[in-house]
């Protein structure tokens, strides 16, 4: 399937935090789900949020940050049956997910900037592993487990430089991402130091009261006397 190969190649272009082995396992519990998001939009996506898990309240969980924090900035929502089958490794959901995932991220892109060219794909990524754990590619050499051609075997475009003006609004997004996330740190510590400010105030009040508190035991005490 020509759509799988396509996914497989851009999807091991895609650093991910776990080694490639089933792509139904390893996309279960969304933490992998986020990391790709965050590799296109650094900013969108706080990796701490989700938790690598074997369980599955937890996956469902981080399946449901991910819908409603992440996603839907992507103008993706993830329904319920799918999460479900998602959580339960079904064969064939994340695919089903990466695809649409894939085609929220490109439009996003094409709506800010001119996407750069492809990275290189990772060696003993998805396009090798396949859908299925153990599955045997094609004993030609020269073709990849799904009868194309593999690295640097009459793969178009290989070799060839990114266009000035591709690179060029790369760094613009990066930059413009990169200053977005500055000033959400900005206002995050605007938050923080009126919240100091504000503890700093009861803790004042506070130890007033203990001081009036205490002057009135003495005047307590030496009154039995």
């Amino acid at each position: 399937d020509t759509s799988l190969v396509s996914l497989y190649r851009w999807l091991d272009t895609v650093p991910l935090s776990r080694p490639r082995r089933n792509i139904a396992r390893d996309f279960s519990d969304g933490v992998l789900a986020a990391e790709v998001v965050k590799f296109f939009f650094p900013s969108m996506v706080e990796l701490h949020s989700f938790v690598p898990t074997s369980s599955t309240a937890q996956k469902v969980a981080n399946w449901g940050h991910l819908n409603r924090k992440v996603l839907s900035k992507l103008n993706l929502r993830v329904p319920e049956e799918m999460i479900q089958q998602l959580v339960q490794s079904r064969p064939g959901m994340a695919e089903q997910l990466l695809q649409l995932l894939r085609q929220k991220i490109q439009e996003r892109q094409r709506q800010r900037k001119p996407p750069a060219e492809p990275a290189e794909p990772e060696e003993g990524g998805y396009l090798d592993t396949g859908r299925d754990e153990g599955k045997k590619g094609s004993q030609n050499p020269s073709l990849g487990p799904f009868g194309v051609p593999g690295r640097g075997q009459g793969c178009p475009g290989r070799g060839v430089a990114a266009q000035p003006g591709a690179v060029l609004g790369d760094m613009r997004q990066q930059l413009e991402e990169r200053e977005h996330a500055l000033q959400l740190a900005r206002d995050t510590i605007q938050i923080l130091q009126a919240k100091v400010g504000r503890l700093e105030q009861l803790l004042l009040l506070k130890n007033l009261r203990i001081d009036d508190l205490s002057r009135r035991l003495q005047q307590l005490q030496s009154h039995r006397r």
